[in-house]
């Protein structure tokens, strides 16, 4: 049935990034397909309201804080998750953050934030979560990268260079882990979402207007709520059994043109 390629139940998944945003609406995805979730997040303002609402909606959702630059919090994280839903068999890799500044201005330890959140983050986690799934000989990790990791910008576009070299990194580390990995049965694929109202785009939606950037894409809009978990709950599931090393960009056919 294709319905059981779709079925996570009693997956164990873990999100970085997961009480908000992005995140939050992958977490409800794999949720709803029967994931057990452990929500990772900064601040407990951000974290507690979100499993308690997960919680009363029926879904299995614990989590702690975390500072994903921090190793030891990681390698704390990675265990507690496992503690407590038996395993992780799905690592999410969400957690971002970017500086907007113009390269020839960019402080040194923005930079350094950017990418060790982005990046250095990103890498530690698979790195944990592989210690788990290569004994086990199956895994799956979905990073969450970003079309500015595709495309440069013109002048007069947005000054991110740390947050694109972030996500170019990202999606560099994801076919080197897969292609490394595949043997253990742990699959690394990306998803590159373009514009999707978030805490990280309010400001550039605010100061351009939807409409103004909805010019540069073919379908004449950004993303809408609910667009990424199809695609994130497909790369997660068995449906996707054969795919490694992959990104796919929902973007709205905005790197098409």
């Amino acid at each position: 049935m294709i319905q059981q390629l779709f079925d996570l139940t009693g997956k164990a998944a873990l999100i970085t990034g997961g009480s908000r945003g992005l995140g939050l609406e992958i977490a409800e995805g794999l949720a709803e397909a029967g994931a057990k979730l452990f929500l990772l997040a900064r601040r407990a303002q951000w974290l507690n309201p979100t499993l308690a609402d997960l919680r009363q909606r029926g879904y299995n959702a614990e989590g702690a804080l975390c500072d994903v630059t921090n190793p030891e919090d990681v390698k704390r994280a990675v265990a507690d998750a496992a503690a407590k839903l038996g395993t992780v068999d799905i690592l999410v890799n969400n957690a971002g953050t970017s500086w907007s500044v113009p390269a020839e201005d960019m402080p040194y330890d923005k930079w350094k934030l950017v990418m060790q959140t982005n990046l250095d983050g990103a890498f530690l986690f698979s790195q944990e979560a592989a210690r788990l799934m290569i004994p086990r000989g199956s895994g799956v990790i979905v990073n969450v990268a970003s079309i500015a990791g595709l495309k440069g910008t013109m002048p007069g576009g947005l000054d991110n260079s740390s947050y694109v070299a972030s996500k170019a990194g990202l999606l560099a580390l994801t076919r080197e882990l897969a292609a490394k990995w595949a043997h253990y049965g742990i699959r690394v694929n990306a998803i590159s979402p373009g514009f999707f109202p978030s805490r990280m785009t309010e400001k550039i939606i605010a100061t351009k207007g939807e409409d103004e950037m909805a010019r540069a894409i073919p379908m004449r809009r950004i993303g809408r709520t609910g667009e990424l978990k199809g695609v994130a709950l497909f790369l997660a599931s068995e449906a996707s059994s054969y795919i490694t090393g992959q990104n796919i960009v929902v973007d709205g056919g905005r790197t098409a043109v």
